[in-house]
């Protein structure tokens, strides 16, 4: 049982005996990426007094401009992760490939790879709008003592055995799951410490708040459109409230506490969907299920998908149970 404003550290040592096969590399993980997390958020707080803000003046391997704390975040992610030796390999949504870890040995005896999105709704840093970092953990399947290949990432979600997000908000949330339900954790800035504030975090089976793009209407398919249609109707609970920050990790983190759907659907202009699998879709639909919400790509589970890249993309549908199924329920009939 979760303790309340027990810090990070001892929530992770209490609960050491969630895994036994682990031989406390993960936790070693967990700190590590806290760590980062401490870093990234000094460095966002920041923004607008320093020259952190802005286009960094390249493209990712997504085509999409790259800000300067993209880059930033995802250097000190991969450093803190790299120089602490715990993990065989890293792939990042701003890397063309995944990095392998040999350790200073030269060995590769670690067992664990991380995916991760660094800044989640990065082009919000200029305007003060919520970021985030989302990070996933699997098991590598490649026999250990052996570089890492591309197989260790490509993995379905359900073989996470970790992931979690930051919010970098109005205070800095460390949220996550070992598959043992979520905790989330805050940030104190003055002691440098993370306490838990939200324990046993879950999802209201209904909800009322919806968070799409609408500006994007005319290209949604025509279940999509539906159901948006369904949420503005007059009825007993109905017209539901539209709420859409544009960064994933706020919107999802808001509706997990309050009750609501998230979708970022395929789409005319993008037909396999916008979100990447591997750093955003998994990740949160881990979290997502283990916080009694459900996550799919419009007819069935996310995490089932058996991933054949790295930089894939998938349809996203997220959020409170009901709402979710209802979602479905109108993708299937007007598919």
């Amino acid at each position: 049982m979760a303790k309340q404003y027990q810090t990070l550290g001892e929530f992770i040592i209490d609960n050491q005996a969630d895994f036994p096969y682990s031989s406390g590399e993960l936790s070693r993980l967990i700190n590590s990426i806290r760590l980062a997390a401490k870093v990234v958020n000094h460095e966002v707080n920041k923004a607008g007094l320093v020259d952190i803000i802005g286009a960094y003046g390249e493209t990712n391997i997504q085509g999409e401009d790259q800000q300067k704390l993209d880059v930033y975040a995802n250097q000190k992610f991969i450093q803190t992760l790299t120089n602490r030796e715990i993990v065989c390999g890293i792939a990042s949504e701003e890397n063309d490939d995944f990095i392998t870890i040999s350790g200073c040995n030269n060995d590769h005896k670690n067992k664990y790879v991380v995916l991760m999105d660094p800044l989640d709704g990065s082009s919000n840093i200029d305007v003060n709008v919520s970021v985030g970092t989302i990070f996933s953990v699997y098991r590598r399947v490649t026999p250990i003592g052996t570089p890492v290949t591309k197989e260790d990432f490509l993995q379905p979600g359900n073989k996470q055995v970790a992931a979690g997000y930051i919010i970098y908000g109005t205070s800095t949330m460390l949220v996550y799951t070992t598959g043992h339900g979520v905790n989330g954790f805050t940030l104190n800035p003055a002691l440098g410490s993370w306490y838990l504030s939200h324990p046993d975090m879950k999802f209201p089976e209904n909800g009322r708040i919806y968070s799409i793009n609408e500006g994007n209407y005319v290209h949604f398919p025509e279940g999509v459109k539906k159901y948006i249609k369904y949420c503005q109707e007059e009825d007993d609970d109905r017209p539901y409230t539209s709420r859409y920050i544009g960064s994933m990790v706020s919107d999802i983190h808001r509706n997990m506490i309050k009750g609501g759907i998230f979708i970022y659907p395929k789409s005319s202009k993008a037909f396999n969907g916008k979100l990447r699998l591997l750093y955003e879709c998994n990740p949160m639909a881990y979290i997502i299920e283990q916080a009694g919400g459900k996550a799919s790509d419009g007819y069935s589970r996310i995490m089932d998908i058996q991933p054949t890249e790295l930089h894939q993309r998938a349809p996203f549908f997220a959020g409170s149970k009901k709402m979710v199924e209802k979602a479905e329920e109108f993708m299937r009939k007007f598919q």
